[in-house]
């Protein structure tokens, strides 16, 4: 008997392993660093004989070049948490220690602003609608977090806080981050349904 209860015991613990672990596999988040498309040169494919002739002597190919991380310019593909739907997203410009566009808002004492330009591109096969600057942030070389502030700065006009796009369409705007004088900025983050999907888009800003 006590033997058929030990059996059974060590069953159920091996099951509750199981499920933990498949639990856990399930929620893991994903932080894309390369761009959709790389600049000319730096990816090819290998080259094929002509059907019918034979292959000319290969020659020694050079190895692939590392694809680098994304950077200002760079496009990166995020998807969010629904199915179906999913942006391409462009860091195009970045302004340090960007201007006000009006006499009144200003950075608090002791920060300054800085602008991030994105390009969004509805990708997915249903409507995109969100306040992209609830999705973005930047970080330090310490691993700081900054969040973005509502204010229009010189360098162009500001990112909708209400983006809608059907499939295909397209957004530009500024955003702004506030961070402290002397602080570097090293990436920058993009995260679909206002930073709550599971898929992030990060660059280097340096």
């Amino acid at each position: 008997m006590r033997i058929r209860v030990r059996s059974i015991a060590a069953g159920v613990l091996v099951l509750g392993a199981l499920t933990a672990t498949t639990a856990c596999g399930s929620t893991d988040n994903d932080v894309s660093t390369k761009p959709e498309k790389t600049a000319a040169g730096e990816a090819t494919s290998g080259d094929k004989a002509s059907e019918g002739k034979p292959a000319a002597k290969a020659e020694p190919k050079p190895k692939a070049k590392e694809q680098r991380d994304a950077g200002v310019g760079d496009t990166i593909a995020v998807t969010g948490l629904e199915e179906g739907s999913g942006l391409d997203v462009t860091l195009v410009k970045v302004a340090d220690n960007a201007t006000s566009g009006d006499e009144y808002s200003v950075p608090e004492k002791g920060k300054r602003w800085l602008g991030l330009q994105f390009r969004l591109v509805n990708t997915g096969t249903k409507a995109y609608g969100d306040s992209p600057q609830n999705g973005i942030q930047v970080t330090d070389a310490d691993g700081q977090q900054f969040q973005t502030t509502f204010a229009d700065i010189t360098a162009g006009p500001s990112m909708s806080s209400d983006v809608r796009l059907k499939p295909g369409a397209k957004a530009l705007g500024w955003v702004v981050v506030e961070v402290p004088k002397g602080v570097e900025a090293t990436t920058a983050q993009f995260t679909m349904d206002s930073g709550m999907a599971d898929h992030t888009g990060e660059w280097k800003l340096k």
